[in-house]
């Protein structure tokens, strides 16, 4: 155990002691089900807990009342059926030494017009908000009476059912948009002086306060400076802290920029390829005029900042979200002194992406972060040790070494390359993306730690494999890069050789992207650093549609400071070689239409081939003729078909070797099937 480690200190925040300074801070992960925290969201943050964070905050932008329509997943606590499902969820987390609390707001103009009841969004004025694109009416005081209710309604029913606090949302939603002049462009009462500005904010937060009583924990999130012109500024977001810390607020979260833009949200929640910890130090010297306790997370993704944050007294409680994700455990790491088994969070922000791309919050590379009743974050010992082979050292070949070894198999892990990583290793070489080397090498580490053997340089075949007593084979042999199944292939380079530097195209150089991922752009920034006049081309209506907001606002900056012109909707036809250069076809899908151009270059991003050439080799000599139960699959029962009486053993495939996808797929693929071995 770590003696005298600040991070690891209690803390005492009004009434309610904290077993050490790290907290979960309230985030939106979409595990709802009808609005509420039933199984899978409980299971979440129960998780935490037992992980040993010192307070979780559940419901990001949960939401106080029916008008505000749930833009991405929130909680819907204005409903009084959440009662029950907060009072066991804050029961369990108890049970394991964990404090809770949950966010509540009116989301105002955050949110769709088009979802939910399709109710009109409201805010302090008539306006749009750039990333939901609601159009909102400016509330009339009916609609702030009601408002006022359900906060307060909202707030009793997390009393009532045990939770320890609740934290006001004053940042991007309605209550700040009263403050801020930004939004408040109102000339009755509520708008124009500070004073009027602040009047309805205040009045919710002392109906909150008198209607929980005096004990109960209120905190608020807020920004001190919203960095745009016409937003708020830290002189007066001070005033703001100091007015709603005496209408009862115990503790601030404190924020630095705005939320309207994907690129506000981006430079508030850093993705890889930024400064970690960009606004620690701001936090710090706001943390010095306040006269409550105050918390902050903005990529703060390692122990030695976050301890850094506490010793120097930055702040109070350290807000470790995105890495709590990667590693839930990390609390109880950090106690016992295995800070270096720690999985770190690599900015990805596929947790914060993903809930608009697929439906919910996923860690890149931890698949049991919101599958915690399905893939447990807790690896079991299995009953019966087997031999496995694993060939392939790519993300799914190197998860499932792992957690095949963590379950006690005698595992060998076989790699033709000089080095392990497969496709993320070509991945970091993209400047944007180079944090992605974490991944990599934290499995390396945990591999070393559990004894599994790699080979390097080792290319296997099928006779190599049936000369040896395996009980299963895991073939993780990645794939190669897909190329245009067009008249003129041959003249396409792919974007794989652009990041590698085997070849460097000049000039006019056209990006063909039918994939949708990072890859395309990364080829594009690498071209653009050549000096090559690019020009990115999809059939898609948008530009790299599985590309987050976060990331891409980056991408996209790049883009426009290097001229790369764009263009959608066309799809490539044909490539050929004229005395001018490469011609080439364009169409509209579904139409006639054709145009052509003259370029020096084109580069394809297809996707991958998967490499199977081993797999069907070696499926006669299996059991199970590669054949995988999906209904076992899914519900953690070990693999039972036979197909073939006289196989040898098992053999399945995982990752980019059965078809093209990310490299969550991939880590969801091995932590599936390995689990039921």
């Amino acid at each position: 155990m770590t003696v005298d480690d600040p991070l690891m200190s209690p803390f005492v925040l009004k009434n309610l002691t904290l077993r050490n300074r790290i907290v979960s801070t309230s985030h939106e992960p979409a595990y709802s089900e009808d609005g509420l925290p039933k199984d899978r969201y409980r299971a979440y943050h129960v998780e935490k807990a037992r992980g040993g964070v010192g307070l979780t905050m559940i419901g990001g932008s949960a939401l106080v009342g029916r008008d505000s329509a749930p833009a991405f997943g929130n909680l819907q606590l204005w409903k009084d059926e959440a009662e029950p499902w907060l009072r066991r969820l804050a029961d369990e987390v108890h049970e394991q030494g964990a404090a809770v609390m949950t966010q509540l707001t009116h989301l105002g103009h955050r949110t769709s017009n088009y979802t939910d009841q399709w109710l009109p969004a409201i805010s302090a004025s008539a306006v749009r908000e750039p990333a939901h694109r609601a159009f909102t009416k400016a509330a009339e005081p009916w609609d702030l009476d009601r408002v006022l209710d359900d906060f307060v309604s909202a707030a009793q029913r997390c009393r009532s059912a045990g939770l320890d606090g609740v934290e006001l949302m004053a940042w991007g939603h309605l209550l700040d948009a009263f403050w801020t002049p930004y939004w408040n462009h109102r000339d009755d009462e509520y708008g124009g002086s500070y004073e009027n500005r602040m009047r309805y904010p205040l009045q919710v937060v002392r109906a909150v306060r008198a209607a929980v009583g005096p004990d109960f924990v209120i905190g608020a999130r807020m920004s001190f400076d919203e960095e745009r012109e016409g937003g708020l500024e830290t002189p007066e977001a001070l005033r703001i802290a100091e007015d709603i810390t005496a209408a009862g607020v115990d503790f601030i979260s404190i924020v630095k920029g705005s939320i309207a833009t994907d690129a506000d949200l981006a430079r508030t929640i850093p993705p890889m390829s930024t400064p970690a910890s960009p606004h620690l130090e701001f936090a710090g010297r706001i943390r010095q005029k306040l006269s409550v306790p105050v918390m902050h997370a903005a990529r703060i993704g390692d122990v030695a900042t976050a301890r850094y944050a506490v010793a120097e007294g930055l702040l109070d409680l350290v807000g470790m979200t995105r890495a709590l994700m990667a590693d839930p455990e990390l609390p109880n790491k950090v106690r016992d002194g295995h800070t270096d088994r720690i999985r770190p969070c690599v900015g990805a922000t596929l947790c914060i992406d993903g809930i608009y791309a697929s439906g919910a919050a996923y860690c890149m590379h931890n698949p049991s972060t919101g599958r915690e009743l399905e893939v447990p974050q807790r690896i079991d010992r299995s009953a019966t040790p087997r031999r496995v082979a694993v060939v392939g050292a790519g993300p799914a070949g190197l998860e499932a070494s792992r957690v095949l070894a963590e379950r006690g198999h005698d595992v060998r892990l076989f790699e033709a390359a000089h080095q392990v990583g497969g496709q993320l290793l070509l991945a970091s070489l993209a400047p944007r993306r180079r944090d992605l080397r974490g991944i990599v090498d934290w499995r390396v580490d945990e591999l070393a730690r559990l004894g599994v053997p790699i080979a390097l340089n080792t290319y296997v075949d099928a006779p190599t494999l049936l000369g040896r007593p395996w009980d299963v084979v895991i073939v993780a042999t990645g794939g190669t890069p897909a190329a245009p199944r067009i008249p003129g292939a041959g003249l396409v380079d792919d974007t794989w050789d652009v990041l590698a530097g085997a070849r460097r195209p000049r000039g006019r150089v056209m990006v063909y992207d039918d994939h949708g991922g990072n890859q395309a752009l990364d080829a594009v920034e690498a071209l653009a650093a050549l000096g090559a006049t690019v020009e990115i081309v999809t059939p898609e209506r948008t530009l790299s549609p599985d590309v987050g907001a976060l990331t891409a606002s980056g991408y996209f900056h790049s883009l426009a400071e290097n001229g790369v012109r764009t263009t959608v909707l066309r799809r490539l036809h044909r490539v050929e070689r004229t005395p001018e250069g490469l011609e080439v076809e364009l169409g509209v899908d579904g139409f006639a239409f054709r145009e052509r151009r003259t370029v020096d270059a084109v580069v394809a991003e297809m996707g991958t081939t998967p490499v199977q050439e081993l797999y069907d080799e070696l499926l006669a000599s299996s059991t199970n003729l590669g054949a995988v139960d999906l209904t076992e699959l899914l519900a953690r029962r070990p693999q039972s078909t036979v197909r073939n009486e006289n196989g040898a053993f098992r053999l399945f495939r995982i990752g980019d070797a059965v078809a093209s996808r990310n490299v969550h797929a991939a880590m969801l693929d091995a932590a599936r099937l390995c689990r039921t071995i």
